[in-house]
């Protein structure tokens, strides 16, 4: 009788090796060892943050030494805290994104595979390194990454983690063609033991952490960069054609979902006078930290970076923090985090009176926008607008004008695109009727040049008047990063402002006041309105109760007031 030991099965929740004992019998002269097939049931992953894998960590490993660190002001700056309650620690447990991502499988079934690897190498990329890895499907719903059956479901629901981000090794491609659209490399790709982790300081204390967790802190100057968020913030996507074919037929003539990093190389941002990087916004610095809480000998750092990672996504904070148990959100501290987002988009943009004058019954008001970002407002994801709502009151707080008004389900009074979906508003020079809203947002075309909302049918943009930021020539930039529609017309749209007259018609009065508002909306309605067509999908179905519940659907990042 010979005996061996084989390997059967893995444990999911820490990705490790069970090894059983099993007999195999033998009767041949030659020797020849027979095995019997071992059927396992699938076991449910334990859902947990503390899993390890061949090339990556969990949060909770990390928040061991990570959490409980202190300013020089005392402050709590914990890194896992932080970020636990960013977008990019949720960006699985998104409900918009996975009602997207659904909707866009059930209007190109069989597109399925592109989808399911586009999307999750971003929104779930340690499950689809390690998938990719270990020849192993990648796949979303049903028995894919979000179902705790699935062995890659923990790596998939820990979001955008701390060793995704701090493996993004400097192979070349940073910051070019070959290195966006989630096409980053990960370190040491195959190797499970003293795995390299880049970070911001010069001479770490190395054995506290290569013996506590096997990763090797390293100082690499390109985890500062701008580079390092351009893999997964420069993104374009395929397109297919009314049968369903795809047309777009390399990766260059893909459709630009997003380039946020190129919108900040053509800005004022990325110059050596001006140099702002995408961390220095989003990851804004403090002194005084010890980084870790463990050995208590580390020296405090100066320029420390939080890991905030606050964007401008409050609707989305608001649901996963009302949803909490439905969405498998363990995080506190998400009111905390809507408060930092309104105070980052209040510093976004700001408004100024340019011009005013009544003469006879005519109010004439001219106002410039101005983008304070480093990329254009509003940014990311074609769902989001940026619009002016504008009111004139009489003497006697009477209503005799109003273009911009927010209605409570989020639609805007006259928005073309809010009640038609085949047709949107324009970029205005001048604005003088109520039903004439200034929207500054995209809207994307399909290949028969009809406005579209799902993305593997976009193939341009009809329109993009998002504000460019300071330094941005639309006259010199490239077709993807391009100003679409009316504004490219506009001579007073560009250089990162918008300067927009409005002339009105307001009877005969004794004085009037007026306010004019810059709004943002993470989803426009137009979007949620089209997405909730699928609404017979379980998934989408979700989303939209979410969102009718859900008590934010606009914030404001500017306000002036005037009276003549």
């Amino acid at each position: 009788m010979l005996s061996k030991v084989k390997i059967l099965t893995q444990f999911m929740s820490m990705n490790i090796f069970v090894v059983l004992l099993t007999s195999c019998g033998g009767g041949s002269s030659s020797g020849t060892v027979v095995e019997e097939p071992i059927v396992l049931e699938p076991t449910p992953v334990v859902v947990s943050a503390s899993f390890t894998s061949t090339h990556f960590s969990g949060s909770e490993n990390c928040a061991a030494c990570h959490n409980g660190i202190t300013n020089v002001n005392a402050e709590d700056v914990s890194i896992e805290s932080d970020w636990s309650t960013s977008m990019m620690a949720n960006a699985t447990r998104d409900p918009f994104w996975q009602a997207k991502v659904a909707s866009e499988i059930s209007r190109n079934p069989h597109l399925k595979e592109v989808i399911d690897d586009k999307c999750s190498r971003c929104h779930a990329p340690m499950a689809n390194v390690e998938a990719k890895f270990l020849s192993a499907d990648v796949e979303l719903f049903d028995n894919g990454f979000l179902s705790t059956e699935n062995r890659f479901f923990n790596l998939s629901n820990d979001g955008v983690s701390c060793t995704v981000c701090h493996q993004i090794e400097d192979d070349g491609n940073l910051g070019t063609e070959q290195g966006f659209s989630g096409n980053f490399s990960i370190v040491d790709l195959g190797t499970s033991t003293e795995r390299t982790a880049f970070g911001q300081y010069q001479n770490p204390a190395i054995n506290p952490m290569l013996m506590t967790t096997g990763f090797r802190p390293t100082y690499a100057e390109h985890i500062s960069t701008s580079e390092v968020c351009a893999t997964c913030h420069n993104l374009k996507t395929p397109f297919v054609d009314s049968l369903g074919q795809i047309a777009s037929t390399t990766p260059d003539s893909e459709f630009p979902e997003q380039m946020i990093y190129s919108e900040w190389e053509n800005s004022i941002y990325a110059t050596s006078a001006n140099q702002k990087s995408c961390q220095d916004c989003h990851m804004p610095k403090t002194d005084g930290v010890r980084i870790a809480n463990r050995p208590s000998n580390l020296a405090p750092r100066n320029n420390f970076s939080r890991h905030t990672l606050i964007g401008a996504n409050t609707t989305m904070l608001d649901i996963l923090a009302s949803n909490k148990t439905e969405l498998r959100v363990s995080a506190n501290g998400f009111e905390d985090a809507i408060e930092k987002t309104r105070t980052m988009l209040k510093s976004s943009a700001q408004i100024e009176v340019v011009n005013q004058d009544l003469t006879g019954e005519e109010l004439t008001v001219q106002i410039r926008i101005n983008n304070n970002t480093g990329h254009k407002l509003p940014g990311g994801y074609p769902s989001r607008r940026v619009y002016l709502h504008f009111v004139v009151n009489d003497e006697l707080g009477n209503v005799i004008f109003e273009s911009g008004k927010t209605n409570l389900d989020g639609s805007i009074v006259g928005a073309d695109g809010d009640m038609d979906l085949t047709t949107f508003e324009p970029h205005y020079e001048e604005i003088t009727q109520q039903d004439q809203v200034q929207i500054y947002g995209t809207v994307m075309l399909n290949t028969d040049n009809e406005v579209s909302y799902t993305l593997l049918r976009a193939a341009s943009y009809a329109k993009d008047n998002r504000l460019t930021p300071v330094g941005f020539d639309k006259y010199a930039v490239t077709d993807d990063i391009r100003v679409a529609g009316a504004a490219f017309a506009d001579v007073n749209f560009n250089l990162g402002s918008d300067l927009i007259t409005y002339k009105i018609n307001v009877g005969t009065v004794n004085s009037l006041n007026y306010t004019v508002e810059l709004k943002y909306q993470t989803l426009a309605y137009g979007f949620v309105k089209d997405l909730f067509l699928d609404n017979s999908n379980p998934i989408v179905a979700k989303f939209e109760a979410m969102y009718n519940s859900a008590s934010i659907r606009s914030e404001t990042i500017a306000v002036i007031e005037g009276s003549i």
